[in-house]
């Protein structure tokens, strides 16, 4: 059986949604509560929940609980690799961050993980996925109060910025997790057993291009003007945002400027059984929901 975690959130509830379409393989969801029908409860910060959360699971699709400071990310996937190994899980799935993202403060929990369940007694898969398309337009629109509204202030400099659509990935992990089942049903060990793929999109957005498509969505012109990492600190200080979410959001910032936030190489096309999905209208539909 396989079990996916985080089944609430975007790319979990649409892996599991895959997993589920499948006739083949049995899959289970977990969510923070659980249902006890649809979903387990598998609670991260409740160590003691997760051994019976993952009994009779073969493939435990892991998605990265990272949504919180260091420290709380690297006791709860340390509390999931322990519970998985004394479950007896035999192939886990781990959704990481691309290459793309290595100087980001965002990647050190991600790189502490993979290392973490790799020391495990089963095997791994490790899925580096790309950034969403709806993420920069996010930052970018992060300080568009303080902007005039024709002009998009944002602190990409010249620098753009590797993307890739959720979906896409959540069937790549639809894929290697139905496949893994499959293998092991068959007793064999998983095809997919200790690899690391780099799930990058093949399309880069910048402050100029994301002008771009509010100008075409607003039907008027937005020009782009670099902002300075200073004065987009001090708006972010003003923001909702945690205090951590602002370190990593600076973080980000500065890759994309120093120009080291672009792929280099990409597993992508050749997991996928279709062509990678139109990144452009990924970014349209979060412009939309922005406008909202």
């Amino acid at each position: 059986m396989i079990l996916v975690t985080g089944i609430s959130g975007g790319l979990g509830g649409l892996v599991f949604q895959g997993l589920s379409e499948l006739d083949d393989v049995r899959v289970t969801g977990g969510t923070r509560t659980g249902d006890g029908v649809s979903a387990r409860r598998v609670d991260f910060d409740d160590p003691r929940s997760l051994p019976a959360a993952f009994e009779d699971v073969d493939v435990l699709l892991v998605v990265s609980a990272g949504y919180a400071e260091d420290d709380v990310v690297f006791a709860r996937h340390a509390a999931a690799a322990d519970a998985a190994a004394q479950a007896g899980v035999r192939h886990l799935i781990y959704t990481s961050l691309a290459s793309s993202g290595e100087s980001m403060t965002i990647a050190l929990p991600h790189r502490w993980s993979e290392e973490r369940f790799a020391a495990g007694p089963f095997t791994t898969t490790i899925l580096r996925n790309g950034l969403y398309p709806d993420l920069p337009v996010a930052l970018a629109t992060a300080t568009a109060a303080t902007s005039a509204d024709d002009v998009l202030a944002a602190p990409f400099g010249a620098g753009r910025l590797s993307v890739v659509v959720r979906q896409d990935l959540a069937d790549v992990a639809v894929r290697v997790a139905a496949e893994s089942e499959r293998d092991l049903a068959a007793g064999k060990l998983s095809r997919h057993a200790d690899r690391v793929y780099e799930l990058e999109g093949d399309t880069a957005l910048g402050g100029a291009e994301i002008a771009q498509i509010l100008t075409e969505e607003l039907g008027r012109p937005i020009a782009y003007r670099p902002a300075s990492l200073t004065e987009t600190r001090a708006a972010l200080a003003g923001s909702s945002l945690e205090p951590y979410q602002i370190t990593h959001a600076l973080s980000l910032y500065s890759n994309v400027i120093a120009g080291r936030a672009e792929a280099t190489r990409s597993d992508l096309p050749q997991l996928l059984r279709t062509a990678p999905r139109s990144v452009r209208a990924a970014v349209a539909e979060a412009v939309a929901r922005n406008r909202g």
